[in-house]
């Protein structure tokens, strides 16, 4: 959902690549194509993540939640970190098998259903972490944050080219949406197929934590249903009985419209179409369980 900055478009993957052999002393360094920041598989055994310096801070995200969560949950196990001429690196355990994203076209529809309560679970531990380390993931304040893209809403979305029959739907539909005072968990804030790996159809592991956030258990949903579950009622069903609970289909469309990321003139391309053109029928469309 994030993209690489624009500044550094100029240095590909293959540019820092004598960079990275150089700070590891190693040779079999092999860039991978997908992420938003440069990634390189070093050997079959660990992976190394940059950070460019107007991303510095997300290192130090990263390693703290791979830090509390290796154990708990099938994570990357950290090696080593640092920083040199600016930027961070971060070295860690590599996965086995593959993304989920990689394996989606080839599953059968019982897979897909059989990995759902899997993936609910996963979440769900993910959202039971309590640790005082994480204290220091953002935001600070929780109703700020809110507040801050509830601001910006409108502009956001109207500079992501949404039509503007959609927008000039979007502050009363946020306003019609009691987001309440949820217990703040720690979020991944990407949770989709490109950072779940699989191997022989079994769960091996959940990355690309930099991004990670504190707040509502929401939050990390609305990625569910435009990236897991991609609008399948039944596979929603499915992931919600592994979670344990269930979500309010409105919560997760108001936390998609305030989303650091989001862009729902690309969702409505890649996703189904709402049988009605109004926002609530747009939050069962994605988030329902079509029950």
């Amino acid at each position: 959902m994030a993209t690489f900055p624009a500044a550094f478009d100029a240095l590909t993957r293959e540019a820092l690549l004598p960079a990275v052999t150089a700070l590891l002393g190693r040779t079999d360094v092999v860039p991978f194509t997908e992420g938003s920041l440069p990634v390189y598989a070093v050997g079959d055994e660990s992976v190394l993540k940059l950070y460019p310096p107007v991303y510095l801070d997300e290192l130090h995200t990263e390693r703290t939640v791979l830090e509390v969560l290796h154990g708990t949950l099938p994570t990357p196990k950290v090696a080593d970190s640092g920083e040199r001429d600016g930027w961070g690196w971060l070295l860690m355990e590599r996965l086995p098998g593959r993304t989920l994203k990689e394996l989606w076209p080839s599953m059968s529809t019982e897979d897909k259903r059989r990995l759902m309560p899997e993936l609910g679970e996963l979440l769900a531990t993910l959202h039971a972490v309590d640790d005082p380390r994480l204290a220091v993931l953002a935001p600070a304040d929780r109703t700020e944050f809110v507040a801050a893209q509830r601001d910006k809403v409108v502009e956001h979305h109207r500079r992501k080219k949404l039509p503007e029959a959609w927008v000039a739907r979007i502050p009363a539909f946020l306003e019609s949406v009691d987001l309440g005072a949820p217990p703040v968990v720690p979020l991944h804030t990407e949770f989709m197929r490109d950072h779940v790996m699989i191997d022989d159809g079994r769960i091996t592991g959940l990355f690309d934590f930099e991004p990670a956030m504190r707040g509502a258990a929401e939050y990390d949903f609305v990625a569910v249903g435009l990236f897991i579950t991609s609008g399948d009622g039944d596979l929603m069903r499915r992931f919600l009985d592994g979670y344990g609970q269930p979500v309010d289909p409105r919560r997760c469309l108001a936390y998609a419209l305030l989303h650091v990321y989001s862009n729902f003139s690309w969702y409505f391309e890649e996703l189904p179409a709402p049988p009605e053109p109004t926002l609530d029928a747009l939050a069962e469309s994605w988030w329902g369980t079509g029950s």
